[in-house]
């Protein structure tokens, strides 16, 4: 079985396939999305059926098939699921990162090891943290659109490239936009929230964690609403997350 090869990977969903068989899609390190057959896996005597869940990362071993690869071979290197089932608010955001990760994903064999790093890093941190699930979800979600070509611009104005602080935000546009460049229908969002969305996405967290809780609601909106206009469709996932501060964060 020289063809044999391995990687590691994040289950992203899985789907069944016949009586006791499931086609697994997982966002793995050197192949991008790859989609498998994990054969006999919904059987109570499979050996790794409860490996091959969403949310689990996984090192495993494909062998090639005429149309899908089958997983032969399967160890799990982090449960994060473990850490996010019981807490509702952790488990949307999860799955709101697993679902935008499935539809940023270029088609099978597509390297995307920026988004695989990214989706193991908010994974972890919703698993094994203290950090706000829904800020730890709009700091993936605008890194995941900068991997897609898609971040909003919150440094200088998006058409004209002014620096800023800017005080208008046009989804359409491209995020914050001058007072010569602002398009009609702007929002004009409080100077912490567009404080908050450049330290979102450069990833500076002692500033993150000062902003206040209007700030994060108006964020949060603001994020759903670029990601939703570029995906034309919004996330089925993303309605279904708890937005709400933790205690220990207000």
């Amino acid at each position: 079985m020289a063809n044999l090869y391995r990687d590691t990977g994040v289950v992203l969903r899985v789907q069944k396939l016949g009586e006791a068989d499931r086609i697994i899609t997982l966002l793995t390190q050197r192949h991008g999305k790859l989609r498998a057959v994990a054969k006999g896996v919904r059987r109570t005597t499979s050996k790794f059926g409860a490996r091959l869940e969403p949310f689990g990362h996984v090192d495993a071993q494909f062998y090639p098939g005429r149309t899908l690869d089958i997983v032969t071979q399967v160890q799990t290197l982090d449960a994060f699921g473990v850490g996010l089932v019981s807490d509702y608010q952790r488990y949307t955001a999860g799955c709101a990162v697993l679902e935008t990760a499935d539809r940023l994903a270029a088609e099978e064999g597509e390297p995307a090891l920026r988004l695989y790093l990214l989706v193991t890093g908010a994974l972890r941190a919703l698993a094994t943290t203290d950090r706000d699930p829904s800020l730890v979800l709009d700091a993936f979600l605008l890194r995941a659109m900068s991997f897609a070509g898609w971040a909003p611009a919150v440094d200088e104005c998006a058409r004209c490239g002014e620096a800023g602080p800017h005080r208008a935000f046009s989804v359409q546009g491209g995020g914050v936009m001058c007072d010569g460049c602002r398009p009609p229908g702007s929002s004009s969002p409080a100077s912490d929230t567009l404080r908050l969305l450049a330290a979102l996405l450069h990833g500076r967290w002692a500033v993150v964690d000062g902003v206040s809780p209007s700030a994060r609601r108006e964020a949060s909106g603001l994020v759903a609403a670029h990601l939703q206009w570029h995906l034309e469709r919004q996330l089925r996932s993303l309605p279904l997350v708890e937005r709400r501060a933790r205690v220990a964060d207000d």
